[in-house]
């Protein structure tokens, strides 16, 4: 099994190196709490996947956020879930367009694998914004023969559900019966198979990741297939 942890706590910037300013194109609130950030890419070359470490642009601190968008976009996006009292969070949502953000080199080993064989099945489970490496997956891989699971409280939070192709995405609410299951993304994968020829990523909270093995493991997919990012 491959893990990548991504922590929920803020990092000292003066600690980073790398470090530039992008200005802000655009912000896009999806919820009240969670927006998308598209700042200027300016030359910077990721896989899709990988994460950055993004602050405001006079703070102390800047935290890992998956890459929203597609590894040919001319622009670079965040997805963004303002946490109470973050170190981080609440300044990025007060910042608007115009304005700068401090970003840090792609880094991270959450990909698909190249030598994978054409034709592989993935199946893509996420909780809340950790949903955000497989939006950059789907944007930027031709032909991916992909399911995603996406774990929520409630149906609003099914962000840019339209972006993925028709019947691949399954919205997963937990306190409502507006999704396409009524229920936790874990009970969604006891009672449908994928198989263990698949590849499963996983990433959002941990509680739902060691879940998610534990439920593979019992179904019989090999360590091997299932990759992990963990936000704690």
């Amino acid at each position: 099994m491959t893990v990548q942890v991504m922590g929920n706590a803020a990092v000292p910037a003066a600690n980073k190196i790398k470090t530039d300013l992008h200005e802000i194109l655009d912000i896009r609130h999806l919820t009240d709490s969670t927006f998308v950030l598209r700042i200027e890419r300016k030359g910077l070359e990721f896989e899709a996947g990988q994460h950055v470490c993004v602050g405001p642009p006079n703070g102390i601190h800047t935290r890992e956020y998956s890459i929203y968008s597609a590894e040919q976009d001319e622009s670079l996006e965040i997805l963004v879930k303002e946490v109470e009292n973050g170190l981080v969070s609440p300044s990025l949502k007060k910042l608007q367009k115009g304005g700068y953000v401090v970003v840090e080199e792609p880094v991270g080993y959450f990909t698909i694998n190249k030598d994978h064989p054409k034709g592989q099945k993935y199946v893509f489970i996420a909780s809340g914004t950790g949903i955000s490496p497989f939006h950059s997956f789907v944007l930027s891989k031709d032909n991916l023969d992909y399911t995603l699971l996406h774990g929520v409280k409630y149906a609003s939070e099914a962000y840019d559900a339209d972006d993925y192709e028709k019947g691949r995405y399954k919205l997963c609410a937990s306190r409502e019966g507006k999704g396409d299951y009524y229920g936790r993304v874990t009970d969604y994968l006891r009672e449908n198979k994928f198989g263990m020829d698949a590849h499963y990523y996983l990433c959002g909270n941990c509680n739902m990741i060691h879940d998610v093995y534990d439920i593979l493991e019992e179904q019989g997919v090999s360590t091997d297939n299932i990759h992990a990012e963990v936000y704690f």
